[in-house]
């Protein structure tokens, strides 16, 4: 038996992903702290650890993003290694290096890098530094809203203002003329600066049906950096991702075949060691695309490239931090199939409002092909204080038409009693014929009448929590 990378790995997060990556650890051998809040006191990632600590109130800047009490919960339980997922203190330079100054190895990027990409402008910066191309926007970022105006007077409106810092859509606004540019940036800088502590805003070309296609690297200290393929994320509500699938569908094998070189390009090029997604823009009506950021950090969406790639991605993110080369070369890399991923939210299906509360029944769909990502259990109670995700549904086929059929029959298995969630709104993504037909773009939510229809179908069967 091969030795394990680590003896025990602290884990930084919460919910799904905790489980997910419980369950790459123990896999591997490894045993496993769990932090928690005492909001999470019941959660499933606690009750599956070998150990957990309580290092705070349910407030996350108490609790998930208390760097000291997470650094002392690491030392507490001799965890030699931490894994922060995504969100929370996952792409926050400070905290990997203060794990690297108390010994403890940060499973991610390298300090430089996430800095470096990290902060979009300099993303951006550097990605023209080395010929990938990137959307007509501003050189730097700032704080000053008169600077900026003339920076989109030049662009030309529509712009789109973007936090620095950050990402899931936190101070995204889109600006179509002058006149109201000073009141969206001062409140997007408002709103980056009190969820990321920067305030820096930068601004960009705004592309209104856009598709947004990111690709999947791995890099290890060796300089090896593959592709794990493409996905596509473009049905998005609010900046928001709701459906993700790989590979892209619709786009010519040539444009593919360039935007995945150019992210490895671009990971090479600042010699990136760990997993990583650097995200495009894609005009689809001439297939010109654009670098917008790296996320150096695990993405929510991974599993559906960890099902075409036939490749575990937490598994591998954890070698690569122990210091070994990557497990395969890019041509031992094989694709096969198509796979769909649901982010099932917790969440009212009109008002998109969260909906924390007691599970009263639960019951997860199976079948070849059908993968749940879910930290939920019978009686389990959803707190208010967390991000709304409760679940993921990856469904993978031989097609792309037989993975969206597997996904509507897994919808329609899934129960999640005594909350409300976002599952009638998958159907009727999923059912929709530009969906069907592959011509998704970011804009798509808004051709349908989701909430109307969602309305009619409840006053037609009556009031339900699924």
């Amino acid at each position: 038996m091969t030795k394990p990378p680590f003896k025990k790995i602290l884990i930084a997060n919460r919910g799904e992903i905790a489980v997910r990556i419980l369950r790459a650890c123990h896999e591997l051998g490894i045993r496993t702290a769990a932090v928690h809040s005492t909001a999470d006191a019941e959660a499933l990632h606690v009750k599956l650890a070998d150990e957990s600590v309580c290092i705070g109130p349910p407030s996350a800047t108490e609790s998930y993003l208390n760097v000291s009490a997470i650094i002392s919960a690491a030392a507490a339980t001799g965890a030699e290694a931490i894994h922060p997922g995504y969100g929370f203190l996952s792409e926050n330079a400070s905290f990997a290096e203060i794990c690297g100054q108390c010994g403890i190895t940060f499973i991610g990027p390298t300090v430089r890098n996430m800095r470096l990409m990290g902060d979009k402008a300099r993303a951006r910066t550097t990605a023209i530094k080395h010929d990938v191309p990137v959307i007509p926007g501003s050189e730097g970022a700032g704080t000053d809203p008169d600077e900026a105006l003339e920076v989109a007077k030049g662009i030309g409106f529509p712009v789109l203002i973007k936090a620095v810092a950050g990402g899931g859509g936190r101070g995204m606004k889109i600006v179509n003329g002058p006149e109201e540019f000073r009141e969206a940036f001062n409140s997007a800088s408002r709103e980056v600066e009190a969820a990321f502590g920067d305030g820096s805003i930068y601004i960009e070309k705004y592309l209104p049906r856009a598709r947004h296609v990111e690709v999947q690297i791995v890099g290890d200290r060796f300089r090896n950096v593959i592709h794990l393929g493409e996905r596509d994320c473009s049905v998005q509500r609010r900046y928001q991702k709701l459906v993700e699938e790989s590979p892209a569908v619709g786009l010519s094998p040539v444009t593919i075949e360039k935007i995945r070189e150019s992210a490895v390009r671009l990971a090479r090029a600042i010699n990136y060691a760990s997993v990583g997604t650097l995200e495009f823009l894609v005009n689809p009506d001439t297939e010109e695309f654009y670098f917008i950021e790296m996320n150096t950090r695990l993405q929510v969406e991974h599993p559906v490239t960890e099902i075409v790639a036939n490749m575990d991605i937490v598994k591998e993110q954890i070698w690569v931090a122990a210091g070994r080369e990557l497990s395969r070369l890019q041509e031992e890399v094989e694709f096969r199939g198509h796979a769909i991923e649901a982010r099932i939210n917790a969440e009212d299906p009109f008002t998109m409002r969260p909906s924390p509360g007691l599970i009263e029944g639960f019951h997860t769909p199976g079948g070849p092909g059908i993968r749940v990502d879910s930290a939920l259990y019978d009686r389990y109670r959803v707190p208010p204080y967390y991000d709304s995700l409760i679940a993921k549904i990856i469904a993978w086929g031989e097609t792309r038409d037989e993975a969206i059929q597997k996904l509507l029959v897994a919808l329609d298995e899934f129960i999640v009693g005594g909350i409300s969630t976002n599952m009638e709104l998958h159907r009727r993504v999923l059912q929709n014929e530009d969906f069907r037909s592959g011509r998704v773009h970011t804009k798509l939510l808004d051709t349908i009448r989701l909430v109307d229809e969602q309305r009619e179908v409840q006053q037609k069967s009556g009031t339900s929590k699924r």
